[in-house]
């Protein structure tokens, strides 16, 4: 007799388990965090949103054991932060929004000694063969021996995703990672991550560029008040308005239309449920006398999305929704 098989469990990558952290204030208690649960599978590619002032930064220092949760758990690769630390922070490689460098090293040198505090011992050649690896990919080949402060900011940047990268860890986290950087690094960097990822590595990124993260990561996870919503990209976008009517105009806009729409500039977004709503639109431009340009009428993106959320309406963030 052949009995079924129990169903495999997976070890998260990153799991937060009701996560809260409070800080005391001037003005009492403030909730940075506040019941925040999730889990990041292994080879995800996953985002990690929210406006600043969110609570991202504090999570991630959480995760990286930069900060103590006030109340929950955090486990890397089934290895708690707190009670397990030197097993969690070895299987982690965290690219900070800072750029926190040492002046008295070539990048070469950097790399080398970043891979000493990670207990990377292998042969001095192989290691310098991942190394040169790295600064090819990441577009420091020519660099591999200048100080660091010769550097350029972006520069600087780079080597920031090279030391993170340099022990290879299984699990990735990019906190703000193309911030001031131009766009051909961009580029070269996403190819990179992008290719570790399909190797296996897991990655959490949060970023403000959203195109990124609607390229990149098949969940997302917003944050708002210390509290988040999660769903797979593809569900975010379907769940909001389907329609987005883009145009450019000099003069202001009606005030019927004021209150619905996103306006940057000369540029002008209204959401529109379906095609009657695209013509009482254009139908309330005419009254008014406006002469919209350049009109196009397209689907929303995830910047719609994160916007709707962040704004509370029409749908506010909910408890954790796994999505599988």
């Amino acid at each position: 007799m052949r009995f079924p098989r129990p169903p495999r469990t997976v070890i998260p990558a990153i799991s937060f388990q009701n996560v809260g952290k409070t800080y005391t204030s001037a003005r009492g208690a403030v909730h940075a965090l506040d019941d925040v649960s999730f889990d990041i599978e292994p080879g995800e590619f996953f985002g990690l949103l929210g406006p600043n002032g969110a609570g991202k930064t504090t999570l991630i220092s959480i995760l990286a054991g930069l900060a103590r949760a006030s109340r929950g758990k955090v486990s890397v690769l089934g290895h708690d932060v707190v009670s397990d630390f030197a097993a969690a922070r070895r299987s982690l490689g965290i690219v900070p929004q800072e750029l926190v460098f040492d002046p008295f090293f070539s990048v070469r040198e950097a790399l080398r000694i970043q891979g000493g505090y990670f207990g990377v011992r292998t042969d001095k050649r192989a290691n310098d063969t991942w190394i040169d690896e790295l600064l090819e990919n990441l577009g420091l080949a020519d660099k591999a021996n200048a100080n660091m402060r010769q550097l350029s900011g972006g520069m600087k940047r780079r080597v920031l995703v090279a030391q993170a990268l340099v022990h290879r860890p299984p699990v990735i986290v990019l906190d703000e990672p193309t911030a001031g950087v131009d766009v051909e690094l961009r580029q070269t960097l996403w190819q990179f991550v992008a290719r570790l990822n399909k190797e296996g590595h897991t990655v959490l990124l949060t970023t403000h560029y959203l195109e990124e993260a609607e390229a990149l990561c098949s969940r997302i996870a917003m944050l708002k008040l210390g509290k988040v919503a999660l769903d797979r990209t593809s569900a975010l976008l379907a769940g909001t308005a389907s329609t987005m009517l883009r145009f450019k105009m000099d003069t202001p806009l009606p005030p019927q239309l004021a209150a619905q729409s996103r306006v940057t500039g000369r540029i002008v977004q209204i959401t529109a449920h379906d095609a009657a709503e695209v013509e009482r639109i254009l139908g309330v431009l005419r009254q008014a006398g406006c002469h919209p340009e350049d009109l196009e009428i397209g689907r929303a993106d995830l910047e719609d999305v994160f916007l709707e959320i962040m704004s509370g309406a029409p749908r506010a963030p909910q408890p954790l929704r796994v999505a599988v």
